[in-house]
């Protein structure tokens, strides 16, 4: 793993269009390589898009890899690269919402593009922040994975175990908003089976619980690539108004899947398909994949 980090270490040095062609290289390589992940990626675009002939969804996941590979090489950038550079290739969109985290509690909602890791970035170049952390099994990796995710800004990383109370202390004690990745299985503690694409997913029910016990603004977080290698879009939408208001928890976690589900097809190859989305299945149904 050092060998590792020091070959991205050398590589984000290099320019940025030169950096993505080579990450999207090995993309298509481990499109190849990795049957098991291409089965999912591609059973999940059979469930999420029958309007696709399988040619098509095919295309979508060799991009993915190819997507998803280069954001692991830029990622050197994200964590090495001047704060200079990471201005000049970021891009945000109206602007990160100082005003909405200054006002109370928020939420910053940011799905499983393959970029969000440049979201946090763009945030923590003007704000501090506090989220959930999976704790890496390789331990070289993980001290380099945090100490990227907070050099510019001290955050606080809590683990899924801890439960939602040091979160709620860091928003409404602290300021701090919460920076949340909210639309992985994690099977069906605190979840329900929620729509994804018309496909019943095992999906948190936390973000409208979280909102409705804070009063927190909702604002989604949306990281893309550039076209022609120019860098990375962060897109912060417009808080969502009287979230969850009378909604049920259903309702409202309904609402933010079908936000998730909008985005996705803006830019359909840099959503993280590899994933098991619908690995927790309802009522005993055999596994999809």
């Amino acid at each position: 793993m050092r060998l590792v980090l020091a070959l991205m270490w050398l590589l984000h040095w290099l320019p940025l269009p030169v950096l993505g062609r080579l990450g999207e290289g090995v993309g298509s390589i481990l499109f190849t390589l990795i049957p098991k992940r291409r089965h999912i990626a591609l059973t999940n675009l059979r469930l999420c898009m029958p309007h696709l002939s399988e040619a098509e969804r095919e295309k979508i996941a060799k991009q993915h890899f190819q997507m998803y590979a280069r954001s692991v090489f830029e990622r050197g950038i994200l964590w090495w690269g001047s704060e200079a550079r990471l201005k000049r290739l970021i891009q945000i969109e109206p602007r990160v919402p100082l005003d909405v985290i200054k006002a109370g509690p928020t939420i910053l909602m940011c799905p499983h593009f393959v970029c969000l890791d440049v979201a946090g970035v763009a945030v923590m170049l003007e704000s501090s922040l506090c989220s959930i952390y999976t704790e890496q099994r390789n331990k070289v990796f993980d001290r380099a994975l945090r100490r990227g995710r907070s050099r510019f800004r001290p955050v606080k990383l809590f683990s899924r175990a801890e439960g939602v109370k040091p979160i709620i202390r860091a928003m409404t004690k602290d300021g701090l908003p919460y920076f949340m990745l909210p639309d992985m299985d994690f099977g069906v503690k605190n979840a329900e089976f929620i729509p994804f694409f018309g496909i019943p997913a095992a999906t948190l029910t936390a973000m409208p619980r979280l909102a409705a016990s804070t009063g927190a603004n909702i604002v989604p977080v949306i990281a893309t690539m550039l076209p022609n290698y120019r860098g990375w879009k962060v897109t912060f939408h417009t808080p969502w108004d009287n979230y969850p208001g009378e909604d049920d928890m259903t309702t409202a976690t309904r609402q933010m899947n079908a936000f998730i589900e909008q985005e996705i097809l803006k830019a359909p190859s840099e959503y993280f398909w590899a994933h098991k989305r619908f690995k927790t299945r309802p009522g005993g149904e055999p596994s999809v994949y």
